[in-house]
């Protein structure tokens, strides 16, 4: 009678003779056939993977590569294996054998972190720019052509494009801040926001700015590429955005393949705890500084911390509150107030809050601003306040930048028009009303607004404008400052409807009493 358990143990004894044993060199990896011996005068661009189990989608992304328009033969692609356990090294092998330009790397022992591959691909790249993909996303074909050419023709050091995240039912554009607009040979100080997306996507910049100031990933399991990309920032002598699409991030399946998903938040501040000394040591000017701790402190510590759904459900708020702690007396050394330089308002008050221990106020503060989907507004002195739900009455009345509402809108002739009342800061910097698809990023529209110095605004569009948009639900913001965005509320839940060709224009009230606008063809009738 067969005795399984020796028959799978045989069948794992084959499996293990199977594996290849690899000449791993004493820093732990295996460079497959020795690629680096070989010249690659050609080599324009290196693109570096960090890879690790990802034989769903590493084709994809090898592919997008191969096929970009700067061409094979001036791309330089080093993907690093951390021990993958899966068929990703069988791909590795097929692709680097068809491919003198694609380089394969093993490591002896999985490293837990995506620093550590990165590392190894930079210190082996040869080209004079550098770019990371990672090994689950991919690249828009023209995307490297694109950074390349900027770089070339500026001298920059660093160029940043745009990023669609691609989800199951829609995709949308990842920090606008840094791809709203085209910007040539700027520091990177005068972007707002600039640290605060330093994930590894749609960005190049010059190898000699890693080699020459020694910059390498901290191998951590997170926050390694803020850290990363805010040594590359600094350094940095000036820099360009461009608002062409260069890199897809793939959210199709967020899986627990991905380390980030595998780090709890408690954990991810202990990385971040680490960031934040980092940057607290360095002596840079106090200005800059300020930006990079602001990044740190609001984004990281109070935003993401206390917005996660694992904060709202669980008992044990304590621990978030002790590790807070921590992250408070990181600010003890600073010779300003942290929360003077926060830029969304209910960040200050929940940083109140948590400093004074009103803990219930806290918690009811951000189950509000989660789920109260139409917030109330006072309006004092021609500025705009939310009216949170919490006792304190110095925090109760919470400031927002700006605030619009519909006043009244019509078709007439062949126009439509929108008058809105605009409340709060920056009206000198609203540009426009942009109108984006609900569902995909690639798909938006800008018109032209005039707003007076006391609030009025008024939008006059030609329906043979509006008719060139494609059929489908368009959300409608009003712009200010480069990128930044308010809706505008629409009390009336009765939509307004007119009908132009064969287009039916439906300007509509959604589930947050935001305007929309819907765009859809007449059915036809037959008698």
């Amino acid at each position: 009678m067969l005795n399984i358990s020796k028959f799978i143990d045989s069948i794992r004894s084959q499996s293990k003779q199977a594996t290849p044993k690899y000449p791993y060199n004493a820093q732990g990896y295996y460079v497959v056939d020795n690629k680096f011996e070989q010249n690659r005068p050609n080599s324009r661009v290196t693109v570096i993977t960090p890879v690790y189990n990802a034989e769903k989608f590493l084709r994809k992304t090898i592919d997008s590569v191969i096929n970009q328009s700067l061409g094979m033969e001036s791309i330089e692609y080093i993907l690093v294996d951390d021990h993958s356990t899966d068929s990703t090294r069988d791909i590795l092998l097929e692709y680097s054998s068809k491919f003198e330009n694609i380089i394969a790397i093993f490591m002896k022992n999985n490293s837990g972190t995506p620093g550590r591959p990165r590392n190894i691909g930079m210190e082996h790249a040869t080209s004079p720019y550098i770019t990371f993909l990672d090994a689950d996303d991919w690249l828009e074909p023209h995307g490297l052509e694109v950074l390349h050419r900027i770089l070339e023709e500026t001298g920059d050091d660093y160029v940043v494009g745009k990023t669609i995240k691609v989800e199951r039912k829609k995709t949308s554009t990842i920090g606008e801040h840094e791809s709203c607009k085209e910007r040539r040979s700027v520091s990177p100080f005068s972007i707002p926001h600039i640290f605060n997306h330093l994930g590894p996507r749609a960005r190049m910049f010059r190898t000699t700015i890693v080699r020459e100031n020694h910059i390498q990933f901290p191998e951590m399991k997170f926050a390694e590429d803020k850290q990363f990309f805010i040594d590359i920032l600094i350094h940095s002598k000036s820099i360009s955005t461009t608002k062409v699409p260069i890199y897809y991030l793939n959210r199709l399946d967020n899986s627990q393949t991905r380390l980030t998903n595998q780090t709890n938040i408690l954990q991810k501040t202990d990385c971040n705890l680490k960031v934040i000394r980092y940057i607290l040591d360095k002596d840079i000017d106090i200005n800059k500084k300020k930006l990079i701790l602001n990044r740190l402190y609001e984004f990281d510590s109070i935003n993401r911390f206390f917005m996660t759904p694992h904060y709202e459900k669980t008992k044990l708020k304590r621990l978030y509150y002790t590790k807070f702690n921590k992250v408070i007396k990181t600010t003890q050394s600073l010779e300003y107030e942290i929360a003077d330089e926060f830029m969304i308002p209910t960040n200050k008050v929940k940083y109140d809050l948590l400093r004074t221990k009103k803990y219930r106020d806290l918690e009811k503060l951000v189950i509000w601003e989660k789920n109260e989907k139409v917030k109330e507004v006072y309006i004092r002195d021609q500025l705009p306040y939310n009216v949170a739900p919490i006792t304190n009455e110095n925090n109760k009345y919470i400031r927002i930048p700006m605030y619009a509402t519909l006043l009244d809108d019509s078709f007439n002739m062949d126009m439509y028009s929108l008058k809105f009342k605009v409340y709060g800061d920056h009206l000198d910097n609203i540009t426009d009303i942009l109108f984006q698809k609900w569902n995909d990023a690639h798909v938006e529209f800008t018109v032209p607004v005039n707003v007076d110095s006391d609030g009025n605004g008024l939008l006059k569009v030609s329906l043979e404008q509006l008719s060139k948009f494609p059929a489908s639900s368009y959300s409608v913001f009003l712009r200010y400052n480069d990128y930044m965005k308010t809706n505008i509320r629409k009390t009336d839940q009765t939509p307004l409807i007119h009908q132009y060709n064969d287009l039916e224009f439906s300007l509509i009230q959604t589930s947050f009493s935001n305007i929309a606008l819907k765009i859809s063809t007449k059915k036809s009738t037959y008698l």
